[in-house]
């Protein structure tokens, strides 16, 4: 049993929803089941139970108690890989469009770290439980190279460059708009936005630091094919810096144009090279992935519109 009590003062919570005060209390509980558990009447306000919308007032009392379930463990599943170098400490995947990277809320199979489990048994116990040997992440809409951890050694060394920063990443995407300039830096601070919180926003009450940068390839009538690098590693970074600078991803149904005579059958974004240090020789190694044919046919379509 989990049992938490809060008073509201002027200086904690009033004003706030219940739910985003919560979520910022408790990190235990991500939002989705913070949402059920105040539904379900396991949180009290003076001894009566809230919306998750409901805003909190000065002095009210709030009291929880949650029946704590142990989690599913996430399964293996015999899910094909489109492996691109293995070795006993790496796996480098090219992973493909749709393909959710970990188990999350209501998504707890048919991910790459289900295909994982089933083809490296023994990332069991390296990592978090939930997304074993994953030490980056890609949308589930975007494609191409990415590197998991098969050996602890590997787990912490890899975390340690992504997190100082000393891997490099380019993306392949196609952009709405001309791009004259041929080179190109986003320095906008991302967060959740202030009102949709399931989107990620240069509008929001708790601004991370966050760059991209970019190198045209080509100019079409309508379009802008780049090289994408992102400094920093946040949340939608690039879909979102994009779109704020007036230049969508091409495809984006999330952060880009709703309505468009060109239609594209996905997210134009793809992880088309990553290069860091081997965590077992400290030898520098370059990784690739051919942009998917799906993307290359649709260049070939508006190339023939220009």
């Amino acid at each position: 049993m989990f049992e938490k009590e809060f008073l509201i003062k002027p200086s904690r919570g009033e004003n706030q929803r219940l739910d985003v005060f919560l979520s910022e209390k408790i990190k235990r509980l991500n939002r989705s089941q913070l949402k059920g558990l105040i539904e379900d009447g396991g949180v009290l306000i003076d001894g009566n139970s809230k919306k998750p919308s409901y805003r909190l007032k000065k002095n009210e009392f709030i009291q929880i108690k949650w029946e704590e379930k142990a989690e599913e463990s996430v399964k293996p599943e015999d899910i094909a890989l489109n492996i691109v170098y293995e070795d006993s400490h790496i796996v480098v995947l090219n992973k493909e469009p749709g393909q959710v990277v970990h188990p999350g809320a209501g998504n707890r199979s048919h991910t790459l770290v289900n295909a994982l489990l089933f083809h490296f048994p023994a990332i069991t116990k390296i990592g978090l439980s939930e997304r074993p040997g994953i030490v980056h992440r890609l949308d589930k809409e975007t494609s191409g190279v990415m590197v998991t951890a098969i050996s602890r050694k590997a787990y912490e060394e890899l975390k340690r460059q992504f997190q100082s920063r000393e891997v490099s990443k380019i993306y392949t995407g196609l952009v709405w708009g001309r791009i004259n300039d041929e080179v190109g830096r986003i320095n906008l601070p991302l967060g959740r936005h202030i009102r949709n919180r399931k989107k990620i926003s240069v509008k929001t009450n708790k601004p991370r630091e966050a760059e991209t940068r970019y190198t045209v390839r080509k100019v079409y009538r309508d379009f802008t094919l780049l090289d994408i690098s992102p400094v920093t590693g946040r949340t939608h970074q690039i879909r979102v810096h994009m779109s704020a600078s007036g230049h969508p991803v091409v495809g984006d149904t999330k952060y880009g144009r709703k309505k468009t005579k060109v239609r594209c059958s996905r997210l134009f974004l793809h992880a088309s090279k990553l290069t860091f240090k081997h965590p077992e020789t400290n030898k520098l190694v370059e990784f690739s992935a051919e942009l998917p044919q799906e993307l290359q046919d649709f260049l070939m379509k508006i190339n023939k519109m220009t």
